[in-house]
């Protein structure tokens, strides 16, 4: 072999090594990182331009064109509400690597009635009519564009590491998560039957509690059962001057909102958690009127199925109790109406799920990036992907989505982070996208690895 031919074979040689090691290389740390430049500016578009849930038609279809570029087999319009007429903008991407587990990976759309106040460069400035036809602000105050963002890089992801798992994705893009009823409807159109049902159900949710690069964990519930109720409080009204001659619903309403405190004081086991609040409340017109009724309007937050029951039997009881006491007739007694097409059921993280994902996270960001999160009496109707009984195993985790200096001075000062739903918060994109990359798909790859 002559110098020129050695020479040749040297470089084809170490030009076929170099591109089997960089193959070979591929993570999903990797990944994230080589799909940041593009996703970012995919984020900024979903975030300049929300949509409210039910009228999610632009965002859907932006990430079912994007899970078909990844590979995916796209179906769009999934899902059947109650309510008939309305279009549901469910997206169902399925990602196939032969025989295996089927996972699936859910992210949602919607976004929510408030006015943007971050000052960022590409904040909301949408404006539209809800379904009551008022003139409302739409923005991203919840981070479902982080998660969408996240959902392709993670379908991007593990369509370049099909060497690294097998089975099916169901990647996910849910529609009416904030207004309650997207999953149930995609559900309901025949999620589980038109495509596999899956062995797992995995989510993730943004952050605002904790650093970016960080990844938080809680064993078993994680969100509550929420519930709303209106009440009617009745009376008999008059005049402001003779309360002697009335039955006064004010004071009666009164009565029966302190009464229901001890709902969870003295009812409830102290260990079971129970949120019994009065968010609306509305009667008179007149300063000197005594009305005939008072409206009030309730959030109720469980996490047993049990104490859900009792609680919600409570409010009852207690109303009516309370308005026997004060004098009124059996026929003007409070009607009290659970809202059931409104009930969210609790999250439950299976705990075996949580820790075998969570070994996984720990080696992939480290383990002090991975940190435990107390469960939250708020709620997310990805509970409705596990079933009622929690037959399909199920984890919701979060992403970490503040800049660390902002959580470090929030600590040192006592004073709060803007929250989820705040007109202010506002994530910080690069982070928490590549977090959320990496969790997602180092979990996806444990559960469906070869």
């Amino acid at each position: 072999m002559t110098n020129m031919k050695l020479l040749r074979f040297v470089i084809l040689s170490l030009s076929v090594l170099t591109s089997v090691s960089v193959f070979a290389e591929q993570t999903p740390q990797s990944l994230a990182d080589a799909e940041l430049p593009s996703l970012v500016p995919i984020y900024k578009d979903f975030h300049t331009h929300p949509e409210l849930s039910g009228h999610e038609e632009r965002s859907a279809g932006i990430v079912a064109n994007e899970l078909k570029a990844a590979g995916c087999d796209v179906t769009e319009r999934v899902g059947k509400y109650d309510k008939p007429g309305l279009t549901c903008f469910g997206v169902v991407g399925v990602m196939k690597n032969g025989a295996g587990p089927t996972v699936l990976v859910r992210s949602d759309l919607d976004a929510l009635p408030v006015h943007e106040e971050t000052g960022l460069t590409y904040a909301s400035t949408v404006t539209t009519k809800n379904d009551e036809g008022k003139e409302v602000s739409v923005a991203h105050a919840c981070g479902h564009d982080i998660h969408t963002s996240t959902l392709i890089g993670t379908a991007r992801a593990l369509g370049k590491l099909k060497d690294k798992w097998h089975g099916t994705i169901i990647f996910i893009g849910q529609p009416a998560e904030e207004a309650i009823g997207g999953a149930r409807a995609m559900l309901k159109d025949g999620l589980y039957t038109r495509w596999p049902k899956p062995d797992y159900a995995l989510a993730l949710h943004d952050d605002a509690e904790i650093a970016t690069g960080q990844i938080g964990l809680t064993e078993g519930y994680a969100f509550a059962n929420v519930d709303s109720v209106d009440v009617i409080v009745h009376g008999i009204g008059g005049h402001g001057a003779h309360p002697h001659k009335t039955k006064d619903p004010i004071v009666l309403s009164a009565q029966i909102i302190n009464a229901w405190q001890t709902i969870a004081s003295r009812e409830n086991n102290p260990i079971d958690p129970v949120v019994v609040t009065v968010g609306s409340i509305h009667g008179g017109a007149k300063h000197n009127i005594i009305p005939d009724e008072v409206k009030m309007q309730l959030t109720v937050r469980t996490y047993k199925k049990e104490v859900r029951e009792k609680v919600l039997a409570a409010i009852e009881r207690i109303a009516k109790d309370c308005a026997t006491a004060f004098g009124l007739p059996t026929d003007k007694l409070p009607e009290v109406h659970v809202l059931q097409a409104e009930f969210d059921p609790a999250t439950y993280n299976n705990p075996d799920l949580t820790k075998r994902v969570a070994a996984a996270l720990k080696t992939a960001l480290g383990n002090d990036n991975v940190v435990t999160k107390d469960p939250s009496m708020g709620a997310e109707d990805f509970s409705e992907y596990s079933l009622p009984d929690h037959s399909i195993p199920a984890l919701m985790f979060t992403v970490g989505a503040v800049d660390p200096a902002k959580v470090a001075e929030s600590k040192k000062t006592g004073v709060s982070l803007p929250s989820l739903h705040s007109s202010k918060f506002a994530p910080v994109p690069e982070p928490t996208i590549r977090t959320g990359i990496v969790g997602m798909t180092t979990a996806v790859l444990e559960l469906m690895k070869k």
